[in-house]
């Protein structure tokens, strides 16, 4: 069962902006705090972005001033708008729970590529 649908990710050249979504259902998005991930190749996933049910917002220092997460409650979708991008950002990007729980899978992610 698909439990978590990522999309938007494209390449963009440094400086420009992506928008990700990800599609969720009712039960996931309304019980939980929700989260944007990334993983370089090589590298380990880490965490990028956090939003709670109340809408409380956390990011990494890397992304600190350049995302902005948010929820939209109407369609039960957690959004990512990535403006002002670096080429160290590119990584496959998911959405999860936060914190990650074992009912919740992890979907296939979208792919970020941003050329210098």
């Amino acid at each position: 069962q698909v439990q978590l649908v990522e999309s938007g990710g494209g390449l963009v050249q440094a400086g420009g902006s992506l928008r990700l979504s990800c599609a969720t259902s009712r039960t996931i998005f309304s019980n939980n705090h929700m989260g944007w991930y990334r993983q370089a190749p090589g590298k380990q996933r880490e965490f990028v972005a956090s939003i709670t049910r109340g809408a409380t917002t956390y990011y990494a220092d890397s992304v600190k001033g350049r995302f902005t997460i948010s929820r939209d409650n109407a369609k039960n979708t957690v959004l990512l708008q990535m403006n002002s991008l670096k080429p160290e950002d590119t990584a496959v990007y998911y959405c999860n729970t936060i914190p990650t729980l074992q009912i919740v899978h992890w979907g296939q992610g979208t792919q970020v590529t941003v050329s210098s």
